[in-house]
């Protein structure tokens, strides 16, 4: 077990000043050892969104994230249960909007059937963790498209033709790359805006979603090659690509000389990011500016809500 001191020196290192410092210890003498969302970071005000000047707010990057949070969580939890997030994970600012599509999946494989449960299970503790942080500034879960959306994307990528229609829940196959379109995008979200985020404590905490979103990413990386799906992960990259900008930057898995490609980096090693407004571009699924769209419908909520302009 961690002793005071070592939580102590913990919190001094992670804490960006002496208001979380303070709001740290509470938590730790309220909760034992046991920190949990609101424990590690505290909760923001419902006004935390336009507090300061200058780039976006703490709360504003996190509700962003929230957002895809609720999409990933939807797809996954659905994929896996046949049911979405609870209502009590689903309120806040702005409207609640409903959710069309996603059903069980009949997996066939056990190591396919496993990574999506476990997938969903960390989607859906992302979800209860960012509400606990944000607290009264958390936004509600948008309208989420998780039905023609794919089409659509499927479409774009040239997996199906016009009038065709692409069923993410069908088959293994097809739930796979349905989540290739996401697990990729979420790990350039989260390193896109690290930079942006001011606070340690809240930064620490997006490191962690990040990594744990390349985990799954890997995964899912991993069993696309498996399954000989090579040719449509190129198709989805290159897809993606056509959306949010004019650099090359999306990898399938297999790299240019056939080889696997399972970790997609630059030339040094690096994994790349997207902004806000490039994530927006394919999620909205334009390459125009735009506040709706794709598996957004109506746009998400929060101040973070528009995507660039690539078209």
């Amino acid at each position: 077990m961690f002793n005071k001191a070592f939580i102590r020196n913990a919190i001094d290192r992670s804490a960006e000043n002496g208001v979380d410092r303070r709001r740290l210890f509470r938590a730790a003498g309220a909760a034992g050892l046991g920190v949990g969302a609101t424990g590690l970071l505290g909760t923001m005000p419902a006004s935390a969104e336009e507090e300061g000047s200058g780039g976006p707010s703490d709360a504003a990057i996190l509700n962003f994230a929230l957002n895809l949070e609720y999409l990933e969580a939807e797809f996954y939890l659905r994929a896996v249960t046949g049911e979405g997030l609870p209502d009590q994970s689903i309120g806040g600012k702005g409207y609640v909007g409903e959710v069309s599509g996603g059903r069980k999946v009949a997996f066939k494989t056990k190591l396919v059937r496993q990574y999506a449960e476990e997938i969903a299970a960390d989607e859906r503790a992302h979800v209860d963790f960012l509400r606990g942080a944000l607290g009264s500034a958390a936004v509600a879960r948008p309208t989420i498209d998780i039905d023609a959306a794919f089409t659509a994307a499927a479409q774009a990528a040239g997996l199906i033709q016009p009038g065709q229609r692409f069923d993410a829940y069908a088959n293994e196959d097809n739930f796979l790359l349905a989540a290739y379109i996401f697990e990729d995008v979420g790990v350039t979200a989260y390193k896109g805006a690290a930079p942006l985020v001011d606070n340690k404590t809240f930064l620490e905490a997006a490191a962690g979603i990040l990594a744990v979103e390349a985990y799954h990413a890997a995964n899912i990386r991993v069993a696309l090659l498996a399954r000989g799906l090579e040719a449509q992960s190129l198709a989805i990259s290159d897809a993606r690509d056509s959306l949010d900008g004019d650099a090359d930057l999306d990898q399938g898995v297999v790299n240019g000389s056939g080889g696997a490609n399972i970790v997609p980096t630059d030339q040094n090693g690096i994994a790349f990011s997207r902004s806000a407004g490039q994530v927006l571009n394919i999620v909205y699924l334009t390459p125009d500016q735009a506040t709706s769209g794709g598996f957004f419908p109506d746009g998400v909520n929060g101040s973070i809500n528009q995507s660039g302009d690539n078209g």
